[in-house]
């Protein structure tokens, strides 16, 4: 026996519509930002995209510089996070296996959908020209994956975390990943027609670096002896 549908309350209803209008701003907050940058960025193009009153950004975000802060948390949430890197290792014992996990992860995100999306195009932004307002975002995640990246990398040298070595490999480590956000992909195409940057070619670029980075840290940890 079907038991008769229920009746959604008015409170509700409204709670529904606001995490949907909140989210429909969000979205189209990030293509816009992604698209024109921080600073020739309105409120007003915003709503006007979203089919939005202009008043709905001050309402649900307090204002355009919060806005593009939730914009910047929620692309991290979506792409990178410490939990994201550290559930990737996960499992593997060696160090050398767990820097391959993570330079594996990091290949596959940007080869894939993500590449083409909003969050990697302000991504590249930010890169290339900080806005005034990151220095608010709080970076405790972005710490945290970079002390995972350090102890991966001195317990392959033998190093100590904080050793300035430590420091130099993990910044080698990071540039592909840099270029693959900022750099123009056609470019590189034309440059290294032998190379796929597309998702087909996540296992092979990602087996290099791997290769590659074992080398230095290998030429690192004779140094140290």
């Amino acid at each position: 026996m079907r038991r008769p549908a229920t009746k959604r309350s008015p409170k509700r209803a409204r709670s529904r519509r606001t995490r949907e209008t909140r989210a429909r701003l969000l979205e189209v907050a990030g293509q816009v930002f992604a698209e024109k940058g921080y600073e020739r960025t309105t409120a007003k193009e915003i709503a006007k995209r979203a089919g939005i009153n202009p008043a709905a950004v001050n309402y649900y975000f307090g204002g355009v510089d919060e806005l593009y802060l939730t914009v910047i948390e929620e692309a991290r949430r979506r792409s990178v996070t410490y939990e994201k890197l550290a559930a990737a290792i996960n499992g593997k014992i060696e160090p050398i296996d767990k820097l391959q996990a993570m330079l594996e992860f990091l290949v596959r995100l940007l080869t894939g959908p993500f590449a083409s999306s909003w969050m990697a195009r302000i991504f590249a932004r930010e890169l290339v020209s900080p806005s005034p307002v990151l220095k608010r975002l709080s970076f405790r995640d972005t710490e945290r994956r970079l002390k995972l990246l350090r102890e991966i990398v001195g317990a392959y040298t033998g190093l100590p975390p904080d050793h300035p070595n430590v420091s130099y490999a993990c910044w080698s480590l990071s540039a592909p990943f840099t270029l693959l956000l900022t750099a123009d992909r056609r470019r590189f195409t034309h440059m290294f027609p032998e190379m796929d940057l597309s998702e087909k070619g996540a296992t092979a670029l990602s087996t290099h670096l791997a290769r590659f980075a074992r080398g230095g840290l290998q030429a690192i940890a004779r140094d140290r002896l």
